[in-house]
């Protein structure tokens, strides 16, 4: 039998960002908060780990709107970016700084 547990998922509210210019090595950790209150900080590694693995869904929330975040690849680097974006992540690369 296959595992039909569901996927948690979780919202992306925040980036840290490198010193790289190439917007798809950018980003370095993804951050949100628990519904406890308390602060939560990926690496980008970890969240696309996460994300192949299944057992994870990432997404981010702008003006209501719901967007999935998903693993991507330049040829030669995985990253992430949301559904709707190009090739470029500027949904994730507009998010705040995490603390």
């Amino acid at each position: 039998m296959g595992d039909t547990r569901m996927p948690k998922r979780l919202r992306i509210r925040c980036i840290n960002k490198t010193d790289r210019r190439n917007a798809h090595e950018r980003i370095k950790n993804v951050g949100g908060v628990n519904s406890d209150g308390t602060r939560w900080k990926l690496s980008v590694k970890k969240t696309i780990r996460d994300l192949e693995s299944r057992e994870w869904e990432y997404y981010v929330e702008q003006s209501g709107v719901t967007v999935e975040v998903i693993v991507a690849t330049d040829g030669r680097h995985k990253y992430i970016k949301t559904t709707v974006d190009g090739i470029q992540p500027d949904n994730l690369l507009s998010l705040p700084e995490c603390p």
